[in-house]
Parts: structure tokens; sequence; C-alpha cells
């Protein structure tokens, strides 16, 4: 018993402890799910959600030269067509943290204050990584989400969305998209 309190008192204190964790989909690299349930400021709109490994705005860009928008309502209702209905695409880009506490720092520092020493680590306590999420929203000409359960097209858009995705993530230079042929 006493090698048992001996081991879990190193283990915590040499460890670090997860306060937030950024998801990881399982079973797919993308989710559709509400907005709302993604993150708290969002709305409540059911949306297409997957981890962006690029650089900040290349998604506006891969839009902007995708569609030939030339800057101009780049992610707020992209107009585009399947089977010759029109479907309108939103974007938001979100960021999600991992951060932990580094808790033996904060007890060095907390037993060198009680000594009435300065602290040699102060706001090194935690670690942050972040992670960039795109979340999409279509809806159709009678401003229905395409993505809800019962939509009749739900189906074709999800798989537009998912080589829509495909597409950016492959897709290095975004002048290429205006030489490929569009279907």
């Amino acid at each position: 018993m006493k090698n048992f309190l001996l081991a879990l008192i190193c283990i915590t204190i040499t460890s670090c402890i997860p306060y937030k964790i950024a998801p990881k989909f399982k079973n797919e690299d993308y989710k559709v799910i509400k907005a709302k349930k993604f993150q708290r400021k969002l709305p409540r709109e059911t949306s297409f959600i997957f981890k962006d490994p690029k650089n900040a705005d290349e998604f506006y860009h891969y839009i902007n030269k995708k569609y030939n928008l030339n800057h101009k309502d780049v992610g707020l209702n992209t107009p585009f067509k399947i089977e010759g209905k029109s479907f309108y695409l939103s974007y938001r880009e979100v960021e999600r943290t991992d951060e932990k506490l580094i808790l033996p720092l904060a007890l060095i520092d907390l037993r060198r204050s009680s000594n009435g020493n300065d602290p040699l680590f102060e706001g090194n306590y935690s670690t942050r990584k972040g992670h960039w999420y795109l979340i999409l929203t279509v809806y159709d000409e009678d401003i229905k989400n395409c993505l809800i359960g019962k939509h009749p097209m739900k189906a074709k858009v999800l798989q537009y969305l998912k080589d829509l995705k495909q597409e950016y993530l492959t897709t290095q230079n975004y002048e290429e998209l205006l030489l490929t042929k569009k279907s």
C-alpha cells in the first residue's frame, strides 16, 4: 500500500493535467452535428465540420478561386449547383484548444512563494495547442438546411461536401482550380 501511494504521488507531481481537449472525430475525418454542440458561440444549425490542417485563410482563398468570387461575399451564401438545383454554402473557421496544467512547475513556485522567494515559472503553468476546424452549412433555395436528416438532397449534398473537403486538402495551388473541368 505504501509503494502504491508513493507511485501515485510521483505520477501526480510529474504529470500534466489536461483541462481542455479539442474534439477528435471517431471513425471519420468529419462530423455532421449542430454547430452549437461543437462550440457554444455558434448558431443551432446542422453543419459539416472537419479539422483544417492548413494555415489561416486558406479555405477563404480556396472558395474564392473555386467559385470565382473575386473577394465578394466569400464564405457567405456561395452558390453552387447539384443536378441543376441551386444550393448556398456558408462557412466559419473556429479554433478549439488542448490545454494542460503543468503541475510540477506550479508546485515549485508555490513552494518558493511560501519560502518568501520570487516564482521562477510564473506564466508557464499551462500549455496550449490550437486546432482549427471548418464549419460548413448548406441551404437550398427555400432556405432549408440540407444537412438535416429529412432533407431529400442530404446524401448528395453530403457527398458534395466530402468531395469539396478532399479537393481542398489535396490542392496546393488554388490557381489550378480555374483550369480543372467543372462538372
